[in-house]
């Protein structure tokens, strides 16, 4: 599915400068982090993770933070995260899952002029990734306190209406390599639509 986007445009004389500001919205391990390195690499723009950086400024995983301090407090600390995020310039960014949870989240992205690429897979695909991935434990502690199946189903039905609505582009990566999502995304943003108008006018679905 895509809805077509529409470059930000900067005004220099005599010509215009395409912004490039993408941040990457769904569920855990549907990708956001390793594609979103491959993406910005392959477009020469950094890379910032949210998660990452609420660790790094933490001093600790993010299964600590909510284990000493609760949800509400990794929220708000990610909540700081996205506002200075918001600030720089091109850039791709990975968010943490329940990050547009909080509507100020979304609202600061988009006046910054960020679009939102939306990364799916199905729960079979999640569940296997997180039961591989060793950083599980430590930075995607239990939402609900379920087990993995019930809280993932549980979730996703939550909060695939919120990436919905914020998405400007979606791509499942299930049963696909990062470097083919990272092909398709790279494809779809800059060449199969590089007839994009010279514009300030609002993204339209198709």
């Amino acid at each position: 599915m895509f809805r077509q986007i529409v470059p930000v445009l900067l005004e220099h004389p005599g010509k215009a400068v395409i912004m490039t500001r993408f941040a990457l919205i769904g569920y855990r391990c549907t990708g956001k982090s390793s594609v979103g390195k491959k993406l910005a690499s392959r477009m020469g723009v950094p890379f910032f993770d949210s998660d990452m950086i609420i660790m790094d400024r933490a001093g600790t995983s993010i299964a600590d933070i909510v284990a000493t301090e609760g949800w509400r407090r990794f929220r708000k600390c990610e909540e700081e995260v996205i506002y200075d995020l918001a600030s720089v310039e091109d850039a791709v960014i990975a968010l943490g899952g329940g990050a547009l949870d909080n509507a100020r989240n979304r609202a600061v992205l988009e006046r910054a002029q960020f679009r939102f690429v939306w990364l799916t897979a199905d729960p079979e695909t999640i569940m296997a990734r997180m039961t591989a991935d060793e950083n599980t434990d430590r930075a995607r502690p239990s939402l609900l306190n379920e087990k993995m199946e019930a809280e993932t189903r549980r979730m996703l039905a939550r909060r695939e209406p919120v990436y919905r609505d914020a998405a400007d582009l979606i791509c499942n990566t299930s049963h696909k390599s990062i470097d083919s999502v990272v092909d398709k995304l790279y494809h779809d943003l800059f060449t199969k639509d590089i007839s994009w108008q010279e514009t300030h006018s609002e993204p339209s679905s198709k």
